[in-house]
């Protein structure tokens, strides 16, 4: 079974925050300036939300607000739902789907350890496949 601190080794250790009183358009520029499509919200060491390209869409443009004058805290998704390095890449993914969101925290003894994406689940499902098919076709050979 993959536990989250598995996905967790292979991952960049870089974690990208933005403070709640920062306006959205500094968090919109970060996500865009690293490619990725969340941030955590972070008062120092503290987790307040996390914020995402949907928030913004949803929260911002839809709503005629400025993305410049917007702070971060008037959009973040809070509380957080998050998962430990013990957690499995199945509870990951129910979360992920039937909550129907991207990023997942990972945090263990309230500090933060990085954050899964989507995209992160399903490479390392694919890869388990791939490994699991080669295997079989060995044996099959054999």
């Amino acid at each position: 079974m993959t536990l989250v601190s598995h996905l967790l080794e292979g991952k960049n250790p870089a974690l990208y925050t933005v403070h709640p009183d920062e306006p959205v358009l500094a968090a919109i520029q970060l996500m865009a300036d690293r490619g990725i499509g969340a941030l955590l919200v972070m008062r120092g060491e503290e987790l307040m939300g996390i914020v995402s390209e949907r928030d913004y869409a949803r929260k911002v443009i839809l709503k005629g607000r400025s993305s410049a004058e917007t702070p971060v805290w008037m959009i973040m998704s809070a509380p957080v739902v998050h998962v430990s390095p013990e957690d499995s890449l199945q509870t990951c993914m129910m979360l992920m789907t039937e909550r129907k969101f991207r990023h997942l925290p990972v945090v263990d003894q309230g500090k933060v350890l990085g954050m899964l994406s989507i995209g992160d689940l399903v490479k390392r499902v694919i890869d388990e496949q791939a490994r699991e098919i080669d295997q079989l076709q060995r044996y099959i050979a054999s």
